[in-house]
């Protein structure tokens, strides 16, 4: 499924990127938006850098958790982005 939207979080420090993310999520899906893609970059090291190694457990996020229907970490293309499917609005 292409993405309809993309969030950038590179340049982000991990509170402003969480923000980031919670508004565009919100966003998307009041828009009635079924994917998305959120670029984390891979960062450096073994596991990443700090907001890549967050991202999932944001999504689980009481907040957010409603909003998203599946994740595919990292993005088959991209390893520094996954694709969000998200849940139909009501």
């Amino acid at each position: 499924m292409r993405a309809e939207r993309t969030l950038d979080m590179h340049g982000k420090t991990v509170q402003a990127a969480y923000h980031a993310l919670e508004k565009f999520l919100h966003a998307a899906h009041a828009d009635h938006i079924r994917c998305v893609e959120v670029i984390t970059g891979r960062g450096s090291g073994e596991t990443g850098g700090a907001i890549r190694r967050e991202l999932p457990h944001w999504l689980s996020h009481p907040s957010l958790r409603p909003l998203v229907l599946a994740a595919a970490h990292p993005h088959a293309r991209n390893d520094g982005s996954t694709r969000l499917l998200l849940r139909r609005g009501k």
